[in-house]
């Protein structure tokens, strides 16, 4: 299964995506830790199939789940840099859990039928699709817990590290964590790739409640610098330059019309987890508009 027993993100080794505080998977309340095993399912949408094009295929994943009943949620984010695509994030609290919910999903013969129908309406969009499963490091993470249903963006970061770099990644975080504790609202979740990636990349989520936020990060990198000293910077950057092969940051924008949210963010904020749904592709139809060449 794509949201239940997919996973995401292939992204060479530098794409990116994320949660921090997230809780998704089996009713997690929200403001919980994030959840220990993050699989994520990514699509790139053809030129022209993103937006309300796309929103109506997914209706159908979302409108099979809610007829379903299904415990197992998930959070759709879409891309505002890099390529066009969505990213489809579900939580567990171990791989058995995973196993379990796939197991579950393909006897129930119902949902399968579902969503069959909504991956063939939903492939007609897409130009690639990609997966992977990654484990929370909460060592290498600070103040992850948040109010996730509140949320309305992740910046997204991606690391590489060099083979044999470990201790100096290690280093590399405890001198940014150090710095970081002193500015009180930051915060992040970290996850390292166990499928999908190389094993030496670690994703990075930072979770915010809307883009003026983001001007506000860009005005405490003076406080983190002071915070490091000069000393502090220097050591930094000979590190990154020995340990990092490469890194990129992007940022995704919650879509609530093609996530299938718990309860308790409906009734957190329902008015943004119920917005006006697209109109789903009639039963066995293609969607109106006839699918756009591969990039």
């Amino acid at each position: 299964m794509r949201r239940i027993a997919g996973a995401l993100l292939a992204l060479v080794a530098l794409l990116t995506v994320g949660i921090s505080g997230i809780a998704l998977g089996q009713d997690k309340p929200a403001g919980k830790m994030p959840p220990k095993v993050l699989t994520i399912f990514r699509e790139y949408t053809k030129p022209g199939k993103a937006g309300t094009v796309h929103e109506k295929t997914e209706s159908l994943f979302v409108q099979a789940m809610k007829q379903a009943n299904w415990p197992t949620h998930y959070l759709a984010v879409e891309s505002l840099s890099g390529k066009s695509r969505a990213l489809f994030l579900t939580g567990y609290d171990s791989f058995a859990a995973w196993e379990k919910d796939t197991l579950a999903t393909q006897k129930d013969k119902a949902l399968m039928a579902a969503l069959d129908h909504a991956y063939a309406a939903d492939g007609e969009l897409l130009s690639e699709t990609d997966s992977t499963a990654l484990v929370f490091r909460e060592e290498y993470s600070l103040r992850p817990e948040v109010d996730i249903a509140h949320m309305r963006y992740f910046e997204i970061s991606s690391y590489q590290v060099k083979h044999g770099h470990d201790k100096d990644w290690d280093e590399i975080v405890k001198l940014v964590t150090a710095a970081y504790k002193k500015i009180p609202d930051a915060h992040w979740a970290t996850y390292s790739a166990v499928y999908g990636f190389p094993e030496t990349t670690y994703i990075v989520f930072n979770p915010m409640k809307s883009a003026a936020e983001i001007d506000k990060n860009f005005a405490a990198g003076k406080d983190f610098e002071a915070a490091m000293g000069e000393e502090g910077m220097k050591k930094l950057a000979e590190l990154s330059a020995a340990a990092i092969e490469s890194s990129q940051t992007n940022l995704f924008a919650f879509n609530p019309r093609m996530s299938y949210p718990a309860d308790e963010w409906v009734n957190a904020d329902p008015e943004f987890w119920k917005p006006k749904a697209a109109a789903a592709p009639a039963a066995g139809k293609k969607p109106a508009e006839k699918p756009a060449d591969n990039h």
